[in-house]
């Protein structure tokens, strides 16, 4: 899953791009409300953390470029505790809002929720015939027996998993999977691909020839 992570402020942001991505995923950065919208408007995310106060344009003037057009979720981060801070998020067209200082644990749930609740998912454990992945604990099982998988490995099951029933393209693939700062991807995913079907065991990944992979 790929996020756009925007906060001007520089440890922070440091901080929460390492946490992120610790958990495999692929973290976009911006410093400010200009660069968050470019990026979003010209890049496919599956979630939006961003921050209230910034310079240029601030997180409520970035949301409002951004809904009703984009619906990737947004989850807003500020220092400002106030129930009409909150209420003037959520009604924005914010989807969460997470105050400052707050644990990473929390932001990691969050996370997961938001994406769960966007893919039409209310549960953490998604069972697909002899499948069960866990998102919380990023597991995947086959018939009961876990199935050990790289972060990679891993990161491409969820997004099919997730968007099951669906042609999932190369490209929306590698627009989902791999930041802005891998230049690797495209000469590895049939090798993840590939090494994911051997290990599962099982044809739950069909190949549509010339469109993409498909989960059922």
């Amino acid at each position: 899953m790929r996020i756009l992570l925007v906060e001007d402020d520089p440890l922070l942001q440091r901080s929460l791009a390492a946490t992120l991505r610790e958990e495999n995923y692929a973290v976009d950065t911006a410093n400010d409300g200009e660069e968050a919208i470019f990026k979003a408007d010209n890049s496919g995310y599956d979630l939006i953390v961003l921050d209230v106060m910034m310079p240029k344009l601030d997180g409520w003037q970035v949301l409002d470029h951004l809904r009703p057009q984009n619906p990737t979720p947004v989850l807003m981060l500020t220092a400002r505790d106030t129930v009409r801070d909150r209420v003037k998020g959520l009604d924005t067209g914010a989807d969460d809002y997470l105050t400052k200082p707050f644990d990473s644990e929390e932001l990691l749930a969050r996370i997961r929720a938001l994406i769960r609740r966007n893919a039409g998912q209310t549960r953490s454990v998604i069972e697909i015939g002899p499948l069960s992945l866990d998102t919380a604990t990023r597991e995947a099982r086959v018939s009961g027996t876990p199935i050990p998988l790289t972060a990679r490995e891993y990161a491409l099951l969820e997004y099919l998993v997730l968007h099951q029933g669906e042609i999932v393209t190369r490209t929306e693939l590698y627009e989902h999977l791999f930041d802005e700062e891998d230049d690797s991807y495209s000469r590895l995913l049939d090798v993840h691909v590939s090494n994911l079907r051997r290990k599962l065991a099982t044809d739950l990944i069909e190949t549509r020839r010339g469109h993409g992979y498909l989960i059922s």
